[in-house]
């Protein structure tokens, strides 16, 4: 059954895998990027102009998408990117701008399209959250916060959606080669601080895992299932084994064993 998609984010990494898988399938997808120049490359996705950051811009994208579909089904909240360094190199403007993207802005979208999903009767929201949302990844702290704050609302909103007939869900990805690598963003501090080399060496893991992960096309996958199952659970994680194995563990172990494991992993 053709689905009517709203897809913040949709100029690269998940959200562009996303949009084009579901348009493939035959849905009407609508991306969104603060660039509509950003185009993803199939031609069946329409793309609109959104800063999540602002409201007459969410305003107006969705108003756009109304205009020509005439209602939104799913909303696939993707929109994002990472700040790294150690939390001592962060200035409180730079955690503020991580959480108005990662968190506010997702917040801001829901709340614009919960009326219309109302008045409906109907609707899904799937928000792509991280593995990082549930583990504190060492100079990556705000990131982590960001993610870990969207499953919290996740979790919450789903009962305050109880019987409206709006599901709500949070795909968790572990590490993916997606375009998250190149365009990871430092504190203006991080790079040259007495913090720096060790942050480095982290980093350096990080995206090693990144570059060695699994294919955003997975997470594309899954959202499509996601679409179209009877019912959500709250959570779905997605990519490598033994990294989603890790965030078992991090329930099962004591804090101080995983503690200890996540220190070895990142040589601290």
């Amino acid at each position: 059954m053709t689905k009517r998609i709203l897809i913040t984010g949709a100029s690269s990494g998940f959200g562009k895998a996303i949009a084009e898988h579901l348009s493939k399938q035959g849905h009407s997808v609508f991306g969104t990027s603060r660039d509509v120049a950003d185009r993803v490359t199939s031609d069946s996705v329409h793309m609109l102009s959104m800063d999540v950051n602002n409201s007459s811009s969410i305003d107006m994208a969705i108003a756009s998408m109304l205009e020509s579909s005439g209602g939104i089904d799913v909303l696939i909240n993707n929109a994002g990117f990472g700040l790294c360094g150690a939390l001592e190199d962060c200035r409180i403007d730079e955690a503020r701008s991580q959480m108005e993207t990662n968190f506010f802005g997702q917040i801001a979208v829901i709340q614009k399209v919960l009326p219309h999903m109302r008045v409906q009767g109907h609707g899904r929201i799937i928000n792509i959250g991280s593995l990082a949302g549930d583990i504190g990844l060492p100079y990556q702290s705000l990131y982590s916060a960001s993610k870990a704050a969207m499953q919290r609302i996740t979790e919450a909103l789903r009962l305050e959606l109880k019987d409206t007939g709006i599901d709500l869900t949070l795909v968790a990805p572990g590490d993916f080669k997606t375009g998250f690598t190149a365009s990871r963003v430092f504190a203006e501090k991080a790079l040259n601080s007495e913090r720096t080399p060790k942050m480095r060496s982290v980093v350096e893991q990080y995206e090693r895992d990144e570059r060695n992960g699994s294919d955003p096309k997975l997470v594309a996958e899954l959202v499509a299932t996601l679409i179209s199952n009877r019912s959500l659970k709250v959570i779905y994680t997605a990519g490598r084994f033994d990294q989603r194995l890790a965030h078992k563990l991090k329930h099962w172990l004591p804090s101080k064993w995983f503690e200890r494991v996540l220190a070895t992993i990142y040589g601290m």
